[in-house]
């Protein structure tokens, strides 16, 4: 099952509303740092993934927020891609609902709306 396109609204409107209060930018030090301390065996192929999502978009706008369901989601604006992990149980891209959820509130929250 993908985590952002087969749930009920209302999970997604939950979702939303906890991830409009946690978001913030992130550096991409603190997103290497935050990856090593969540994933500290380098083999990991969850530590993988994330790491070639952040070096596939080294000078992108960084940002994180977290779910109700105990995720962590990391988003970068430019070139509109994420990925969503729950440390020692899933990780996966944000597909196009996440995607447009994320935009919209990373617009709203800098004052692009």
């Amino acid at each position: 099952m993908s985590y952002d396109d087969d749930w009920p609204d209302q999970t997604m409107e939950n979702r939303k509303f906890k991830i409009r209060k946690t978001i913030r930018p992130a550096t991409l030090a603190e997103l290497k740092q935050y990856g090593e301390k969540c994933f500290p065996v380098v083999t990991d192929p969850w530590y993988t993934r994330y790491s070639e999502f952040l070096t596939e978009h080294p000078s992108a706008e960084f940002f994180m927020a977290d779910t109700p369901e105990g995720a962590t989601i990391v988003y970068c604006r430019e070139p509109s891609k994420g990925v969503w992990f729950i440390p020692g149980k899933g990780m996966g891209k944000l597909l196009p609902r996440g995607l447009q959820a994320m935009a919209e509130i990373v617009d709203a929250s800098s004052g692009k709306s």
